[in-house]
């Protein structure tokens, strides 16, 4: 079991760090000026359009990402087997992780493409929502309720 949990909490790092490193990746080539930069940007209807969505996008998932795993937790994971629940978790862990990435990589994408600072302020909600996701081993135990010393 304890190999099983250092193994999520080894990929919930990873995917994760990579949650973080795409969107800000895409934000700092937007600014080293590539051709795509502002591509958009004169076109009304296509910053109206690509604003819309990310906004849309970053109302919907945010809330949902945060309450819904949260909701699951109590419902679906707590009520299982160890096993079935570490896989349960990681599972609804990389969703939430998923669900947060949209909006960010989103907004940093929007802002390179129309050069939108709404897109971009969508975008830095979306990473700050992440913070509240962090993953790690004692998080983990502590949402699972599993002891790390259960003979003691």
């Amino acid at each position: 079991m304890e190999e099983q949990i250092r193994r999520v909490v080894v990929g919930l790092k990873a995917w994760y760090a990579l949650a973080w490193v795409l969107p800000l990746l895409v934000g700092i080539c937007s600014e080293c000026g590539l051709s795509w930069t502002g591509l958009y940007a004169g076109d009304v209807r296509a910053t109206y359009a690509g604003e819309t969505v990310v906004i849309l996008l970053t109302v919907v998932c945010v809330p949902l990402a945060l309450k819904l795993f949260a909701w699951v937790l109590e419902r679906q994971i707590d009520r299982a087997r160890a096993d079935r629940a570490l896989r349960l978790y990681a599972a609804w862990s990389l969703g939430r992780l998923a669900l947060l990435f949209l909006p960010a990589l989103a907004g940093f994408a929007g802002y390179a493409l129309l050069l939108s600072d709404k897109c971009l302020l969508c975008g830095l909600i979306a990473l700050v929502a992440l913070l509240f996701c962090v993953p790690g081993e004692k998080r983990l135990r502590s949402e699972l309720h599993i002891d790390k010393n259960p003979g003691k």
